[in-house]
């Protein structure tokens, strides 16, 4: 048994021990009127604090979500941070509801850890960034490199397959947090530094003379990024992974912040009936308000206004939507159909 999930267990056993089972989670959050949500420490665009310290960004959307949908107010989420060792055992631990962080969806991490993926907001891959003067065009120039790298993540094990298989070596510099990779990384301390493709662009955003920097053209893994919640709570896992998806579904037809109440009044659509409360039950399925999804929509927006408004390509971050697109447009976002 590995360490980490040594001590996994343990929190969880704390957690049974502490709170008679950890399956209760929808009624734990109303009974205490706030979300504890788990995001990263920091990543320009994904997760962050604006001027009066306030969490935004494309993750905490997801939180601010869900309490929209339990609340019916989004300023009802209190925020953890969490690096890359941390975040599974505060999510196991009971410390946090959920985790909505730059987290890969791996076999092992859902069958092996105790919890579980509830979609994929982002779909990423790992690449690689080094100063413009280094002289590199291609990865696989960058035998005997120095790399940072952030531990406890899956981007550890990718960058040891890449270069084993590239028959190339380097020395790894370990780091914790998104911030400390890039003070090292500016400071010289390693020739790379390797995350998902999206943080490299994040964190280039925000660097003062940006055209020094460039991320090569390889991609080297497959990362699709999605909050996750402890296993074993189906009820708790349908809230958070359906806030997910109504977002989802109402860029797909077409419901946003700016129309949704329009939608509620004039649209015959029965899809779009069902998310936003007006006819069926499916609020009561999820043990909430009828307007659960309405309150999501009008409070968040919708998916690709989120996208839009913290990393799409009119902000510094500057992502397009590729296959981050909806499944009509040629992209992988999808959601199964809410009725």
């Amino acid at each position: 048994m590995s360490k980490l999930k040594v001590l996994l267990a343990a929190s969880a056993l704390t957690v049974v021990g502490a709170a008679g089972a950890n399956a209760a989670t929808l009624d734990d959050v109303k009974a205490k009127g706030f979300l504890q949500c788990g995001v990263s420490t920091g990543v320009p665009g994904f997760s962050f604090t604006d001027d009066s310290g306030n969490w935004q960004g494309f993750d905490p959307a997801v939180c601010q979500g869900v309490a929209a949908a339990i609340f019916g107010d989004t300023s009802k989420v209190k925020y953890t941070p969490t690096t890359g060792k941390t975040r599974f055992t505060a999510l196991a631990s009971g410390e946090i509801d959920m985790l909505a962080r730059n987290t890969t969806w791996t076999l092992s991490r859902d069958a092996d850890l105790g919890l579980t993926f509830i979609g994929v907001n982002y779909y990423d891959g790992q690449g690689f960034m080094v100063p413009k003067a280094l002289g590199v065009n291609s990865a696989k120039e960058l035998d005997g490199a120095s790399v940072c790298i952030q531990t406890g993540t899956t981007t550890e094990l990718n960058l040891a397959d890449y270069f084993r298989l590239n028959n190339m070596s380097y020395e790894p510099v370990p780091i914790e947090t998104n911030e400390e990779a890039r003070t090292n990384y500016l400071a010289g301390r390693c020739d790379v530094y390797t995350t998902d493709a999206s943080g490299l662009a994040a964190s280039r955003a925000a660097f003062d003379n940006v055209a020094d920097h460039i991320i090569l053209p390889e991609i080297i893994s497959k990362e699709p990024l999605g909050p996750l919640v402890r296993e074993g709570d189906e009820p708790w896992g349908d809230v958070v992974r359906w806030t997910l998806n109504a977002m989802i579904t109402a860029e797909e037809y077409g419901v946003s912040s700016a129309n949704v109440d329009d939608m509620v009044a004039n649209s015959d659509n029965p899809e779009i009936r069902r998310l936003l409360g007006v006819e069926g039950n499916m609020g009561e399925m999820l043990g909430l308000d009828a307007k659960w999804g309405y309150n999501i929509i009008k409070m968040v927006g919708n998916y690709g206004e989120v996208f839009e408004k913290y990393i799409g390509s009119n902000t510094p971050i500057g992502l397009e939507r590729g296959i981050n697109a909806q499944y009509k447009d040629g992209g992988l976002i999808y959601s199964p159909p809410v009725r």
